[in-house]
């Protein structure tokens, strides 16, 4: 597994609990920030699975 999906599911996480708390506790920035690092958790994800894709095709 690529570093890149490890971090990027963690942002993604992360992401999560910002915007969660952010509802909650009516801070709209927060909630922003947290829709953000979710964004840009699941594009680092995305890479990373591009990544082990080209990875498998290369050695088979």
């Amino acid at each position: 597994m690529d570093k890149d999906r490890i971090a990027g599911a963690g942002k993604q996480a992360a992401g999560a609990v910002k915007d969660t708390a952010g509802k909650v506790t009516g801070d709209k920035q927060l909630q922003t920030e947290g829709k953000a690092d979710k964004a840009e958790g699941k594009v680092q994800n995305t890479f990373g699975k591009a990544k082990d894709a080209l990875k498998d095709a290369t050695k088979g």
